[in-house]
């Protein structure tokens, strides 16, 4: 598949279970044109299943998806972690979903970025960091309201609380966003587990550095990791760039990706 206008992407990405975790129930997805960062909860193993679920609806996907077959999947997913036996008596198993998926719509390329939870979606404009999506959580709905300000957000006890999940026995639907592809872009996807540990000035310090991606990832685990690393720790840099010579038919397969865990 194409992808616009002759870019090339690099990637990098890692998912760290963390000194203090035994389970690591992040689920990962870099399988070009999906990028996909999924948090799991539940308690015992639950989480990590259905993180997992979610992931792999999407992975059936192909190369080709439609904003309607991302929609279909995340339902799918949805339906089967809401009716999966679960160990735990007292909570429900879920997941955050966060990313973005290359689709096209009425002939044009964008990228589809999908959040539900308190997992991010990120990207760099004009040097700046900023957040795509918008978290489902007590904080962030706290924010909205006005009833606090988004400066008060690291210190609130209750930060971790989120709203909205995929499955939980709930009928969610995830947000989504239309952004328009471009070359020289730099976007990142995490999991709470880095935003809950490092500032907003750090992370922005780091992503925003003229390095490779997987080398901003690097830095950016390892950051979190100093800083307690109390939670699974995932990452996802994806850096579009125009190509400087490109090829007659550029294909989703001629991409070049950074190290890490994708197979």
């Amino acid at each position: 598949m194409r992808l616009c206008d002759h870019l090339e992407l690099t990637v990098g990405f890692c998912t760290e279970t963390g000194p203090h975790r035994k389970l690591n129930e992040d689920t990962i997805l870099v399988q070009p044109p999906m990028f996909i960062v999924a948090d799991g909860m539940g308690g015992h193993d639950d989480g990590q299943r259905a993180s997992t679920v979610a992931v792999e609806e999407l992975k059936k996907l192909g190369s080709r998806p439609s904003v309607e077959d991302v929609r279909d999947a995340l339902a799918r997913g949805r339906h089967q972690i809401n009716a999966m036996k679960i160990a735990s008596k007292r909570r429900a198993a879920g997941t955050t979903i966060s990313g973005m998926v290359f689709v096209e719509q009425n002939g044009w390329p964008y990228w589809l970025v999908v959040n539900l939870g308190d997992s991010r979606t990120y990207r760099v404009v004009n040097g700046k960091l900023e957040q795509v999506s918008v978290d489902h959580s007590e904080a962030q709905e706290l924010i909205d309201a006005g009833k606090m300000a988004s400066s008060a957000l690291r210190d609130y006890p209750r930060r971790n609380v989120i709203t909205r999940v995929l499955g939980a026995r709930t009928v969610e639907d995830p947000e989504y966003w239309m952004i328009p592809v471009e070359g020289d872009q730099r976007w990142m996807i995490c999991s709470d587990g880095l935003t809950s540990e490092l500032d907003d000035a750090l992370v922005a310090h780091i992503v925003t550095q003229p390095i490779p991606a997987q080398q901003v990832v690097d830095e950016l685990v390892a950051a979190a990791m100093t800083a307690g690393g109390r939670d699974n720790i995932s990452v996802i840099i994806v850096d579009v760039k125009k190509a400087a010579h490109p090829p007659e038919e550029e294909t989703i397969e001629d991409l070049q990706w950074g190290k890490g865990v994708w197979d």
